[in-house]
């Protein structure tokens, strides 16, 4: 596989705060990769450093074997080979479901509006919702949003699709459906990472699971070393206290 994504020595700290620490590692081309870890891990910022939503302190990011932030690179451009789905959905809120999914085409890519109208409505047939265009977030239920916000993600044709703990505000009840979507996306080869506390989602469907804890990647492996064998105690005492509970 080609690497698409490679972290290097990233560092993060907001103010006395560090909260990424000498991060290294890499996404391939096609990859699932699961992080996992504690709540004030980093896992968040590290999702956000990987498309500048937040620009890291140190270090390098390479995408394509390029690195983005030597100053030469336009960054509005590099961003927009991501897509991000967020824990709150982060949709517009005084714009209908279909409205929200053509904004982003529309402005950003510079596409008419047929042609985003086309792209936008496959994407929401694919995720079901269809029956929503007409409504309004707010009409919605939190699943029904979520998927709205995955559709207006692949409505941008990315490369790479980021997941910031996409079932964390939802009902259980809800969060069968979203990673019914996921498990789809994963399986018809969209690269994504993932940060979640869905362990079985994990187990599942990453090719690689990065455990983080304090700032820190202690430990990356396929699903069933880190599940069955993890090798460092930090990730046994974590596992010990989420898996099966």
């Amino acid at each position: 596989m080609s690497k698409l994504i490679e972290v290097k020595n990233i560092k993060k700290s907001f103010g006395e705060n560090e909260v990424l620490k000498d991060i290294d590692f890499h996404v391939d081309k096609g990859e699932v990769i699961v992080i996992i870890g504690p709540s004030g891990s980093g896992k968040s910022t590290l999702l956000r450093c990987m498309n500048l939503l937040e620009e890291p302190d140190g270090g390098a990011l390479l995408f394509k074997g390029e690195n983005v932030l030597d100053g030469q690179h336009d960054l509005n451009a590099f961003r927009r080979n991501f897509g991000m789905v967020f824990q709150q959905f982060n949709l517009f809120q005084s714009y209908t479901v279909l409205d929200n999914c053509l904004l982003g085409q529309e402005k950003v890519l510079g596409k008419n509006r047929e042609d985003a109208e086309k792209i936008a409505l496959k994407n929401l047939d694919y995720v079901g919702m269809t029956p929503f265009i007409h409504a309004k977030p707010k009409q919605l239920s939190g699943g029904m949003q979520q998927r709205a916000a995955i559709a207006r993600a692949l409505c941008m044709e990315p490369d790479v699709l980021l997941f910031d703990e996409p079932t964390s505000s939802l009902d259980p009840e809800m969060v069968g459906d979203i990673l019914i979507t996921m498990k789809q996306l994963a399986k018809e080869g969209m690269t994504m990472v993932v940060v979640t506390h869905e362990m079985q989602f994990a187990r599942d469907v990453a090719d690689r699971v990065v455990f983080m804890a304090d700032g820190y990647i202690v430990e990356e492996a396929k699903p069933e070393e880190i599940f069955t064998n993890p090798k460092e105690e930090r990730t046994k005492l974590f596992l010990q206290r989420v898996v099966d509970r």
